[in-house]
């Protein structure tokens, strides 16, 4: 028959064939009925609550301890499993529970009468750590592994934990105070020294940010002088390009053009070659025939315009003789007259110039009212008192010339009405 087991569970198998007995952890085997015999032993993990009540520890203090350790049988170790075989095969989980625990709780005893009080109580984890190594160092014979162990409770009946808390609780206590007040201290000297930090990390920051700024503004301006440059380059380039494929095309409609000109020179060559035979025959002998009879005709023309530009030049040359001798003399009496002129001013003076201005006083009146020879419309406004019409102009005209007289004297220092009045001998009507 085929038996299976559990991983947390063991199975035992002995008879015959079966020397020594075959122990397998978790899995299945063969049995055969009558003469194999199967056992099964659990590996479950077993909790144990050790209490050692009121043992005295080595100062003679009696307390009481409460241990929780967690035990099992250790079924990967053929040796630790065939030990457990050997002594728990048949019993009860609470059974082998039992065991442990007295055999734990023994360890708990002799290891609480060699600490103090205050050792156990300050330093647990001294204590489990002990009690763990001691009860693991039996419990493995058995076949029991321990897989962890942690004191759970300590009391006494004498108040001594209590006393000994007291002082700590004041110490800690005071210790708490004065933990507070440096820690306030400490957390204010950090918090300015937080702030400054935080201030000066904000100046640098700041620093670092403008630094960055200022490095991105220089580069963005280099790259941006860069690709303006190259892009003003390319512009260049591609104009200095077109520029030189429309100078090429113009290049070759320049060659083309000539080509078609020095073609059409040509034919028009032919066509002059042709018409200067057909005019050499048709024209130009009958034309130079023509021509030396013009240039005869010509010749006699111009002969006879020579002589009569002779005859001309002769007329004219004694008609300016004539001309210029009776200017001469025309001059010659004039300056003479302009002598004997000079002569009377001389002789006569203020009389003479008298006699110029008494001839000169009809063109003076001729220029004063030249101007009304010139009006179409004259409206007179009058003003109740004096001539109206005619007669006011007319007037006016007169009145301007009775102040010849006056003009002249302060021009000139001399007075026509004395002249006039004066009559001396020898003086000029």
């Amino acid at each position: 028959m085929f038996f299976t087991c559990g991983p947390n569970e063991a199975m035992v198998v002995s008879g015959f064939c079966r020397s020594p007995p075959v122990m397998i952890a978790g899995g299945r085997v063969f049995v055969m009925p009558c003469i194999q015999q199967i056992q099964r032993i659990s590996l479950n993990t077993l909790t144990l609550n050790v209490k050692s009540e009121k043992v005295y520890t080595r100062h003679g203090v009696p307390i009481s301890v409460t241990g929780i350790a967690q035990v099992k049988i250790q079924g990967q170790n053929k040796e630790m499993l065939s030990a457990a075989c050997q002594m728990f095969l048949g019993k009860t989980e609470s059974e082998i529970a039992q065991i442990a625990l007295e055999t734990l709780e023994g360890h708990q005893r002799a290891i609480m009468a060699h600490m103090t009080v205050e050792e156990i109580y300050k330093d647990r984890q001294k204590f489990s750590e002990q009690v763990f190594k001691v009860a693991s160092s039996d419990l493995v014979n058995m076949g029991i592994s321990v897989v962890s162990y942690t004191l759970k409770d300590i009391h006494d009946d004498q108040d001594y934990l209590h006393s000994l808390g007291k002082a700590r609780t004041a110490q800690v206590q005071k210790d708490a105070r004065i933990g507070e007040a440096e820690a306030k201290r400490d957390a204010g000297i950090k918090e300015a020294k937080a702030k400054q930090e935080k201030l000066s990390a904000q100046y640098l920051s700041e620093i670092e940010m403008a630094k960055a700024q200022r490095d991105y503004e220089l580069k963005k301006a280099t790259y941006d002088i860069e690709v303006n440059t190259r892009k003003a380059e390319s512009d260049l380039a591609y104009q200095l390009q077109v520029a030189k494929t429309k100078q090429k095309i113009e290049e070759q409609k320049m060659q083309v053009m000539v080509v078609e000109r020095t073609q059409q020179i040509q034919i028009q060559e032919q066509e002059i070659i042709c018409k200067e035979r057909e005019l050499e025959s048709k024209v130009k002998k009958p034309a130079e025939a023509e021509r030396f009879r013009l240039e005869k005709l010509a010749e006699a023309e111009r002969s006879q315009l020579i002589m009569q530009a002779e005859a001309e030049a002769e007329s004219v040359r004694v008609k300016g003789e004539a001309r210029a001798y009776a200017i001469e003399a025309k001059a010659r009496a004039d300056a003479e007259q302009m002598a004997k002129k000079a002569e009377a001013f001389q002789q006569y003076q203020e009389a003479a110039m008298v006699d110029m201005l008494l001839e000169k006083i009809p063109e003076m009146a001729e220029e004063i009212s030249k101007p009304l020879t010139a009006v179409k419309k004259i409206t007179m406004v009058s003003s109740g008192t004096g001539d109206v019409g005619a007669a006011k102009i007319t007037g006016e005209v007169l009145e301007i010339m009775n102040r010849l007289p006056d003009t002249v004297e302060k021009l000139t220092g001399i007075s026509i009405s004395q002249q006039i009045n004066q009559k001396k001998p020898g003086r000029m009507n």
